[in-house]
């Protein structure tokens, strides 16, 4: 499968080389290039989703924070096939790249007087210094230098972030932030799933735990089935998260978002060309026992159990997989 596959991600690594940088500064951005279509093409892309944190609305082309990480993520993924293979040159090329642009990221995004990224750089290579939730995709997807996710966490999880139901996507003290807008200030599911997986790559497991907590938390007001956004009201004003009036509902990214958190907490991580499988289960207790079936590994069905004293998993008999119960390392 990761053959057949393959040519199809050199592709858009290709794209990436020859298109995704046009101006040749080591960072991917966009720009429209007629009147029509987005402003905006991250995956905020209302006119007023990218400002700086005085309201002024950046200017295109714009390189995105969390671009640059899922570049990263995508450099350093090629470099592990290329390592399966025995490519060596391969590997170190694209090594290489990925070591390339977290350097540079963390020299041009990163805000010592904030303690935070910048959300992009505009066309003038200005750091756009709003605080927003993309910061939290750079602790996804590893672009964060680890002496940086201490503050980027602290961030995360503070009053001017954390509403209570989960991570705004922009700050409460930022000149644009507006509760009940579609990006400036609102709680999207996905978003706070992929925020709280950056936070327990990095270690900060208690603050992935409340994350996943208020989003759990919120589906139960939605009647389980999470919308793709709602406002970014504090909790301690209100018993339920205010719907957003025009969310849809149901939504791909919304629905997986709950597996995804669920995911992040079992910290099961698979490395089936290594033989292993790392898993150390961090649920928090209120939803103990829990017992989880039906997960895969190749045409294995392994089930985890996981009570106060303890956990057991289940299913690895005859795969030759060795079971390894510590989490990832930052």
């Amino acid at each position: 499968m990761t053959q057949e596959l393959l040519p199809h991600a050199d592709r858009a690594l290709e794209w990436i080389e020859q298109y995704g940088d046009a101006d040749g500064d080591g960072f991917i951005e966009y720009a429209r290039k007629t009147s029509g279509g987005l402003v905006n093409q991250g995956w905020k892309d209302s006119p007023d989703s990218i400002t700086f944190a005085g309201g002024q609305i950046a200017e295109p082309p714009i390189a995105l924070a969390e671009v640059q990480g899922y570049t990263y993520a995508a450099y350093r993924a090629r470099a592990a096939f290329a390592s399966q293979a025995g490519d060596a040159p391969g590997a170190q090329y694209w090594r290489s790249k990925a070591s390339r642009i977290k350097r540079a990221f963390n020299q041009a995004f990163w805000l010592p007087d904030r303690g935070w990224f910048a959300t992009a750089v505009d066309r003038d290579k200005r750091p756009v210094d709003a605080l927003t939730s993309n910061i939290g995709h750079c602790l996804w997807t590893g672009i964060a230098e680890e002496d940086k996710a201490a503050a980027v966490a602290a961030h995360l999880m503070s009053d001017d972030m954390f509403s209570g139901w989960g991570i705004r996507t922009l700050a409460a003290s930022m000149a644009t932030y507006n509760p009940m807008s579609y990006h400036n200030g609102s709680v999207w599911p996905h978003d706070n799933a992929l925020c709280a997986a950056g936070l327990m790559r990095y270690g900060y497991t208690r603050h992935a735990q409340r994350v996943a907590e208020a989003i759990f938390d919120a589906a139960t007001s939605f009647g389980h089935r999470l919308p793709e956004l709602f406002c970014g009201f504090p909790r301690e004003d209100h018993q339920a998260p205010i719907p957003y009036p025009t969310s849809c509902s149901p939504q791909a990214w919304a629905a997986a978002a709950p597996m995804h958190l669920l995911h992040t907490l079992l910290r099961l991580t698979p490395q089936p060309s290594a033989g292993r499988l790392r898993c150390a289960p961090a649920i928090p207790g209120r939803y103990l026992p829990l017992r989880v079936t039906g997960l895969r590994l190749g045409t294995s069905q392994l089930a985890i159990d996981i009570r106060d004293d303890g956990w057991d998993l289940t299913g690895l008999d005859g795969t030759h997989t060795e079971l390894i119960r510590e989490p990832r390392r930052p």
